[in-house]
């Protein structure tokens, strides 16, 4: 008989969450003994104990708490090592295992973009991180504007072109990425509106990492006509990835992908 494994999706916001319908829906339909539940988090330090409080198996991790999570394992694995940035944990043995499935997804997402060669990403935090390192693995140019300076070296060093939204000067891009929370829970564009009416006039593409809702980035995308996808697909890409390594790959990867993008239909 089965132990019946609890996993989670830790964040602040939580509540808008799909993760726990994407997951039930796979364990559901493959029979798998485990359920997926949402833990509301404010403070990202208080991750690991929480975690071995409720007896997870393993966990997903959004906003604000990927950089918190990566402090929180006690290893890491595959490209989490390359960003310090950790959205999947595997209980091993009572050791928490780290991993970023996020860059893939998001890779998977934007395949029928066609080939990319540069990208500009709005925000400096966890998810800009993992697709900035994602993208210039490939050789794409990687630009990235955030509000402030603070946390814009550790892009420079990486190779991008860094600037805050008082030296931005606008290129030409193939896409433009939101990885900032603006306009999850209210009506915020991810910089000031002279800044990404620029943007969207001088790129081909356009992406949000939030799903479930037209953002106002996303909306002012539409209105020039621009091609555009929120997060669900990444959503969706890095879900079957994490699945996988909860269910330690005894699953068949197909089979997840399909019930997953189901869940989408419920």
């Amino acid at each position: 008989m089965f132990t019946k494994q609890l996993f989670a999706i830790f964040g602040d916001p939580v509540s808008h969450s799909r993760s726990p319908l994407m997951h039930n829906c796979v364990f559901k339909n493959l029979n798998y003994p485990a359920t997926y539940t949402r833990v509301h988090l404010k403070d990202g330090s208080k991750l690991k104990e929480t975690f071995f409080a409720l007896d997870l198996s393993g966990a997903n991790i959004t906003v604000p708490h990927k950089e918190a999570a990566f402090e929180a394992c006690d290893a890491i694995r595959g490209f989490a090592q390359k960003v310090g940035v950790v959205n999947t944990i595997v209980n091993e043995n009572g050791k928490l295992i780290g991993y970023n499935t996020d860059a893939d997804g998001f890779m998977f997402a934007i395949k029928e973009f066609g080939a990319i060669k540069n990208v500009l990403i709005l925000g400096a935090g966890g998810t800009a991180k993992a697709l900035a390192a994602r993208f210039l693995q490939d050789d794409i140019q990687v630009g990235i504007i955030n509000r402030s300076q603070s946390r814009l070296p550790y892009f420079k060093e990486l190779g991008c072109e860094t600037f805050t939204w008082d030296s931005f000067k606008v290129s030409k891009y193939d896409l433009v990425v939101n990885t900032t929370s603006a306009g999850l829970k209210d009506e915020e564009l991810p910089a000031p509106k002279n800044i990404i009416n620029a943007v969207l006039e001088n790129t081909s593409f356009v992406a949000d990492a939030i799903y479930g809702k037209v953002t106002p980035f996303l909306k002012l995308a539409e209105e020039k006509n621009i091609t555009y996808k929120d997060g669900a697909d990444m959503l969706l890409g890095q879900g079957v990835l994490a699945n996988e390594l909860f269910v330690n790959s005894k699953l068949q990867k197909a089979d997840i992908s399909m019930f997953m993008q189901k869940s989408f239909e419920l």
